[in-house]
């Protein structure tokens, strides 16, 4: 357990979660972002040398945006934070709050950079009536444009679990140079990214290439969301025996659904292959969402998920995760979230962590 003053510091962050200002400033120029600070708490099981705990993070990410043209926006991003919460603490393979925390924001990629998340350019195109295509370039992040998920999609306003933000065989980069194509017409959509990050796992520099076909269908449950996900990258990862470089290859599907006006499901499901070294070969998620209308509570929700990962070549048989939250809407800036996750790890030739995570987040948007 950790002393009063651990915990004393976690409930500090939290407060200061709750401190953002908002500024409105003309029509083409506008700042905003997002601060959100956490409190978690572990109490495992089956692992020798690992310590219940508990652990504060706070980050904050401010940004802004200017549009000179009614089809042009130049924007940028920031992140910083205090604390690194459970992440050094905690015996699991898979991250329980997959926020861009301190060390996350430190030599991002092996860059040396700190702090600048994205600066990027974009102009819109028209090509003709009910149909659009948007090109951006600079530092960009991936997951802005690729395995976008109603439901499951957003580490400070609904799961924490990095099962269940994005799909962790993916291998979706962060904040490095690259360019986004993003085309829609009616209800199909089409993105495409292409990056150079810096550095991986490895050491080495490598190019990524993401694609995604989307579909949306407006039914008598309401809208439903549907998307195919492929991705590569260039021949910069070694194999599990640490010798030969392969690409890495995954394809993933990602799906939301409205079930009328109280519930929505979502569910995730995909493989990538194994010629490079890779924790996670599958991926099986999903879960639902109940609207707080339920309750004569319009702005809550409540959302409980569950992620199966098969393991790779490495030393992961699989890997569960299960979530719940309840987040209790405050007012148009703030939000309270509760938050339990059961983990599991089934580990070749070490002792298996399982455990509970309680947690306790309040996110300021502005």
């Amino acid at each position: 357990m950790k002393t009063l003053g651990t915990l004393g510091t976690g409930m500090l962050l939290l407060v200061l979660g709750a401190t953002a200002v908002a500024y409105d400033l003309n029509e083409k120029l506008s700042i905003g972002g997002v601060i959100a600070g956490s409190m978690q708490c572990q109490r495992l099981y089956g692992k020798a040398g690992a310590d219940n705990d508990c652990q504060g993070a706070l980050p904050i990410q401010p940004e802004a945006s200017y549009r000179p043209t009614e089809h042009d926006e130049m924007f940028i991003k920031f992140g910083f934070a205090i604390g690194n919460g459970l992440t050094d603490e905690s015996p699991f393979v898979l991250a329980p709050w997959a926020a861009d925390l301190h060390d996350g924001v430190n030599n991002i990629n092996g860059s040396s950079r700190n702090y600048l998340l994205t600066a990027w350019y974009r102009h819109t195109f028209i090509p003709r009536q009910g149909s659009s295509v948007d090109a951006t370039i600079g530092i960009i992040d991936a997951t802005d444009y690729l395995d976008e998920n109603t439901y499951s999609n957003d580490e400070y306003r609904q799961f924490m679990n990095e099962a269940l933000v994005n799909g962790p065989n993916t291998f979706l980069p962060s904040y490095d140079v690259g360019g986004a194509l993003l085309w829609d017409t009616g209800s199909w959509s089409l993105r495409g990214v292409v990056m150079n990050v810096n550095e991986n796992d490895d050491g080495n520099e490598y190019l990524f290439y993401g694609a995604q076909l989307g579909y949306t269908l407006q039914s008598r449950f309401g809208e439903g969301n549907y998307r195919v996900l492929l991705d590569r990258t260039s021949k910069d990862f070694l194999a599990s025996n640490g010798e030969s470089r392969h690409k890495r290859t995954s394809i993933l599907f990602s799906l939301d659904q409205q079930l009328g006006d109280l519930l929505g499901a979502f569910l995730r499901f995909g493989w990538q292959d194994e010629s490079a070294a890779v924790d996670y070969h599958g991926i099986w998620s999903g879960g639902i969402d109940i609207h707080g209308m339920s309750w004569m509570r319009g702005e809550d929700n409540i959302g409980l998920g569950y992620a199966y990962l098969d393991g790779g070549n490495l030393g992961i048989r699989h890997s569960q995760a299960a979530e719940a939250y309840y987040r209790f809407v405050i007012d148009d800036y703030f939000a309270l979230t509760a938050d339990v996750q059961y983990m599991k790890d089934d580990l070749r030739n070490q002792e298996n962590p399982a455990g509970f995570i309680y947690g306790l987040r309040i996110t300021s948007e502005f």
